[in-house]
């Protein structure tokens, strides 16, 4: 089965360990996810580290769905990694990379990712749910610079 791969980097006007500090508090997901996924937090942490367990509950595609993550990677201010444990897809492994650049901070993101159900997936992904990745991706960005102030594309 192939695996996809969405890849984004966006420069942010603040210090990496500010940038870092936002992205390792695990209520912050739920302000970086679009209102329709419903994402909250319910494991009781404050904090990420490597072997951190997160769950989250949330919608997607109108249903309701557990995610379990696993912070297999904790290295900051300059990465880490998160891998699903169970959720609703086959694989999902992102890495978070904060580089310093020009007086801000670049944020990469590159996520490995599998949809379940072989060729159902496959058809799935190019219907509707790459575009609605690269829509919360845009979210995302939206919600930063609201956050941390300018945010504009890195090169």
């Amino acid at each position: 089965m192939a695996d996809h791969v969405l890849a984004t980097r966006v420069w942010v006007g603040r210090p990496r360990p500010d940038v870092f500090a936002l992205f390792a508090d695990p209520s912050v997901l739920a302000t970086l996810t679009p209102p329709s996924f419903a994402l909250r937090l319910v494991t009781p942490v404050s904090t990420m580290r490597a072997g951190s367990v997160l769950d989250y509950r949330m919608r997607w595609l109108g249903l309701p769905v557990s995610w379990r993550a696993y912070i297999r990677e904790f290295d900051a201010p300059y990465r880490f990694m998160d891998v699903q444990v169970r959720g609703p897809f086959a694989r999902w492994e992102h890495r978070h990379r904060f580089l310093e650049e020009d007086g801000g901070t670049v944020i990469e993101d590159r996520v490995v990712f599998r949809l379940p159900f072989g060729p159902l997936g496959r058809v799935a992904y190019r219907a509707m749910v790459g575009r609605q990745l690269r829509a919360a991706w845009d979210y995302r960005t939206e919600r930063l610079a609201a956050l941390l102030g300018p945010v504009r594309p890195a090169g």
